[in-house]
Parts: C-alpha cells; structure tokens; sequence
C-alpha cells in the first residue's frame, strides 16, 4: 500500500487549502514555492501546515480530502485544533429533520 497524505495548509489571508499527495514535504515545497500558477494557494503565499493525515491508500484519503473540502471553516479550525467538542457540535444537523429538534419543539408546545 502507498502511503498518502491529506493535508491541510493555512494560507496568508486565513483561508484554508485542503489537498491529498503521497508526499508531503514536496507538495508542500510545490504550493510554496508558486510552481502551479494556477492553484488556490499561488496568489495566497506564504502558507503554513497546520494538519495532516496518514492513510494507507488512495482511495480512503481522496475520500476524506472530499469530506474535508465541503466542510466549514469552523469545523476544520475544530479539526486543526483537535476540538472534538466543537467538532461534534459543528457536525450535528441542525434541521427539523433531526430527532432532537423536532423533540425539544414537541416539548414546546406541551407546555
């Protein structure tokens, strides 16, 4: 199994860059560097590591890399942070669909 990387890199404007490689010390180098004039990160230098993980293979770190891209700034700060607290909390719906809303608006009404 190849050992690969999904990292995440905090950029001069605060955004965050979330990407997979299976190795990180150059990758990082490439974003630093500017060598992709085309990438999030080109016009966002210098950047900073503030995250990675290991995974055995592709396919479980392009899914997590996916995961991560669609989540929110505050969670991945969370992440960043290892807040699982907040983590947790950021990661629960927060629609009336959700069992424990729609519980608390029954316990409304009943009172």
């Amino acid at each position: 199994m190849k050992t690969m990387y999904v990292y995440i890199l905090k950029c001069s404007d605060n955004s965050y860059y979330v990407g997979v490689t299976n190795d990180l010390e150059m990758r990082f180098e490439q974003h630093q560097q500017g060598i992709i004039t085309s990438c999030y990160t080109f016009k966002r230098r210098p950047l900073e590591i503030v995250y990675y993980e290991l995974f055995d293979g592709p396919n479980s770190a392009i899914a997590f890399e996916k995961k991560l891209k669609g989540w929110s700034k505050a969670k991945k700060e969370a992440l960043i942070n290892s807040n699982w607290v907040r983590l947790k909390e950021l990661s629960e719906c927060k629609n009336f669909t959700n069992y424990k809303i729609q519980m608390d608006a029954l316990r409304l009404r009943s009172v």
